[in-house]
């Protein structure tokens, strides 16, 4: 009786909502984007999409005046009446031409261009950024260009409480840079909220915008692709209704040049009024740019980015996306120093103060890799009635890499002096590969419960990941430091091959294979219109297939159940919320087993980490203040820690010594704060800041490491700024400058109470120019304004580049 009375309700609200939707278009035909469409004196609107498409859901029969406006636009009107149950299609054409559009826009309603107030994917639902109880940061295309950003790895310096730690290593499976959040580490690994892997660095030709959502966020996304820091989501360009494109070309220091494009192609047979039955769009960009540390020797990194994208919508119902990522690289590792020796034994301890010259490359030519990485995309969209929608996903990523990996260790000096002595390495790659399988489908819908609005999406997913990576290789010699330049070039790919066709080469294999089946739904409730609640849950069951890791790694099974909760309420509406929430996510061990301290061979448990956040979120001021403040706690449990057991027996008799036992007890501690704030105070001037304060901290662990911060944590303290000015009218319009930077405090990247190694804090400055107009685009920039020595690290020390100036030209069709 219950169940027929609920169907009765959802079947009869669902009859009484309605929608209207339709297209608003400018006086020569264009899509007029960014719009707003509202019903008025009711409070409720929304935004046109880049094809000037709008929808209204959830309107309730009667008459009301439409209206379509923007600051700095005549608004127009249009009266409809709505009847229950049915769908009303009311289309707008403006009396401004498509570039008088667009400069009111950018004037007026865009004015805080940097923000970007809502996501699909961030909860899997079109949601407003104040509606969403997470908290996630966006870098859109726009600051990207005006800062003259080529690679998604840049474009991270604009996302608060992120530390980059490693660059991409190229090598297949590693899936590009590292970086930190909230003290655990994170790798870009989704593309529009579905798995998209990369070997090398990312180009940024066809990124639309970049999400950071943080936190612990398994329940939407899985464990697999995240991390208890949270996730990085590309959100790549899609093709328009208007023909049109970009040509660049690009050059600067150390060797950099680039040439890029953006064309899209639609429908001629299609009238100019109506929406484009099929769009094309090829985004593409090669760039080449020597090493930095160039003393006698210039390594190279040069990348080909293709990223063809059609979309295809027969009716008003159906769309149907197909895409592709073609990621071509080849180069030399950026230089890492690692120690495998205990930094308090090399006679320093901060990388300032290492005897090794910032600018030498201490190798050779001919140590180069080759990598690719090749994703396909589909996206099937079906809008089943105006309350729900229908949307299947299948993606398949493959990553591919071969050739050498230079590494390098320092060995302590004579006693009580600094290291002399550095030992060169290699790591290589053979035909190693990773192939990436998914298919989602969700069910979308948003419809009224009584008086409830109710948004809810319903998931299928299923995750394949098939790793087949051969790594190589091992110490190639020992070199003084402090040589002439002529004396490192020995180390090089000839003479690494030779060494390996005499001796061989130590090999190392990954070769496991998982299955991922999970279910999840997520319901958005809306309780009044200023008060919402969030719950979710998501079942995950997990296969690996065994194979070998390094070592045999045994089949076995699990499964796990991850939870999310959210309230948000507005004390005023569509301007301030306060947010709480609660995020879980979880890792199945690389093994499904381990041998306790008794000697006894156990199953290892799910490790599970569990996040308590609240906050504050502003979005003021006309939307010209956009700022999210925070406070999170997470607590990992169920962590696997060495515990070898020591030998206790007398000389004469064997050992009962257990080296490789491990107890699963350890937990660790992640708490802190961030702001991410974007703001346009005075017409033309835009800001971009943000700052985060992290507390890490084992506290179960071993006893050289209880207390104390988790040495691939990152630095406790980060902030970044960019403060821009365009001029917005008169005879310099489109002139504008932008300055900015980044600052870490110290992170100690080894850190027991035995050894503690520190990369010191930094502050590196960026500054660009730029002169935009219609049908061109000069810009330049330049990084590291101040030519600061600085490192990162993944346990590692790092250099980092140098100053560097580029200009650019781009030409507008």
């Amino acid at each position: 009786m219950a169940t027929t009375l609920l169907g009765y309700t959802l079947s009869a609200q669902a009859q009484q909502a309605s929608a209207i939707r339709g297209r608003v278009t400018t006086s020569d035909g264009t899509p007029a984007e960014a719009v707003t469409v509202g019903l008025k004196g009711r409070g409720q609107g929304t935004i046109t999409n880049s094809r000037g498409e709008y929808v209204l859901e959830r309107v309730r029969p009667g008459e009301y005046t439409l209206v379509v406006s923007a600051i700095g636009l005549k608004g127009e009107e249009k009266t409809i009446t709505v009847v229950a149950g049915q769908s009303s299609t009311v289309d707008f054409s403006l009396a401004e031409n498509a570039e008088r559009l667009k400069e009111v826009v950018v004037s007026g309603n865009r004015t805080n261009k940097f923000n970007r107030p809502t996501s699909v994917d961030v909860n899997k639902m079109p949601l407003n950024n104040l509606e969403n109880p997470q908290v996630y940061a966006t870098v859109g295309k726009e600051l990207l260009t005006e800062q003259l950003v080529f690679t998604v790895e840049d474009a991270t310096r604009n996302t608060p409480g992120l530390q980059k730690m490693w660059d991409a290593t190229g090598r297949g499976g590693d899936g590009g840079a590292f970086y930190a959040s909230r003290g655990f580490v994170l790798q870009s690994q989704l593309r529009n909220g579905v798995a998209g892997n990369v070997t090398g660095d990312i180009d940024a030709v066809n990124l639309e915008k970049l999400e950071l959502i943080k936190g612990p966020s398994a329940t939407l996304f899985g464990s697999a692709l995240t991390s208890y820091g949270g996730l990085m989501n590309r959100v790549t360009k899609k093709p328009t209704d208007t023909f049109g494109g970009e040509v660049s070309v690009a050059a600067g220091s150390y060797g950099f040049h680039r040439v890029s494009a953006d064309v899209n192609l639609v429908d001629s047979n299609t009238p100019a009024d109506q929406p484009k039955t099929l769009g094309i769009r090829l985004n593409t960009a090669y760039t080449y740019e020597d090493n930095f540390q160039s003393k006698g020797y210039a390594g190279f990194n040069k990348n080909l980015a293709v990223a063809p994208s059609l979309q295809w919508r027969p009716n008003d119902r159906l769309t149907v996306n197909l895409d592709a990522e073609i990621y071509k690289g080849s180069g030399v590792g950026k230089q890492m120093i690692f120690f495998y020796y205990p930094s308090a034994a090399l006679g320093f301890d901060r990388a300032d103060k290492a005897p090794l010259d910032y600018r030498q490359s201490y190798m050779g030519p001919g140590l180069t890799q080759d990598s690719r990485s090749t994703n396909l995309f589909g996206q099937v969209q079906y809008r089943i009635s105006p309350s729900f929608t229908a949307t299947t996903y299948l993606t398949s990523s493959h990553s591919y890499s071969n050739g050498f990996g230079p590494y390098f260790y320092l060995l302590p000096g004579p006693a009580g002096a600094a290291s002399d002595t550095l030992v060169r390495s290699d790591q290589s790659t053979g035909n190693s590969r990773r192939l990436l399988m998914q298919a989602q489908q969700h069910f979308n819908g948003d419809f009224q419960i009584g008086s409830l609005r109710n948004r809810v999406v319903l998931g299928l997913d299923f995750l394949r990941i098939d790793s087949d990576v051969n790594f190589l290789g091992g110490d190639f010699d020992k070199v003084l430091l402090n040589q002439p330049n002529d004396a490192y070039r020995s180390f090089n790919g000839p003479a690494v091959a030779a060494k390996y066709a005499r001796s061989g080469s130590g090999s190392y294999l990954v070769t496991t294979k998982s299955n991922t089946y999970s279910a999840f739904v997520s319901d958005v409730l809306n309780l009044t219109e200023q008060l919402s609640i969030l719950a979710a849950l998501r079942l995950d069951h997990f296969e690996n297939k065994g194979g070998l890791y390094y070592g045999p790694n045994t089949a076995y099974s699990q499964t796990a159940l991850s939870p999310k909760f959210g309230v948000v309420f507005q004390p005023v509406k569509d301007r301030v919320s306060i947010f709480g929430s609660y995020q879980n996510s979880f890792k199945n061990p690389t093994d499904g087993s381990y041998i306790d301290v008794n000697r006894q061979q156990r199953t290892a448990k799910v490790e599970q980490a569990n996040q308590w956040e609240g906050g504050v979120k502003l979005d003021a001021a006309g939307g010209r203040i956009s700022a999210t403040l925070s406070y999170y706690d997470v607590q990992v449990k169920d962590l696997l820690r060495s515990t070898p057991v020591p030998n206790t027996n007398p000389a004469s008799e064997p050992s009962n010594a257990i080296p490789n036992a491990q107890t699963q007890n350890g937990t660790q501690l992640s708490r802190g704060t961030e702001l991410n704030l974007t703001a346009n105070p005075i017409a033309g001037l835009n800001v971009v800041a943000g700052f985060a304060y992290n507390h890490s901290e084992w506290k179960n662990s071993s006893e050289i490491e209880n207390g104390r911060r988790p040495n691939t944590a990152s630095s406790p303290y980060l902030a970044n700024a960019w403060v821009s000015y365009r001029q917005p009218a008169g005879a310099l319009k489109g002139l504008g400058a932008g300055f900015g930077g980044n600052y870490a405090s110290e992170n100690r990247i080894q850190n027991t109470s035995l050894n503690v190694f520190t990369l010191p804090s930094y502050t590196v400055l960026n500054a660009s120019i730029f002169y935009d107009q219609p049908k061109y685009r000069i810009s330049a920039k330049i990084d590291n304004l101040t030519d600061q020595q600085y490192w990162i690290g993944y346990t590692t020390m790092n250099p980092q580049k140098l100053r560097s100036i580029i200009g650019s030209l781009a030409y507008k069709f």
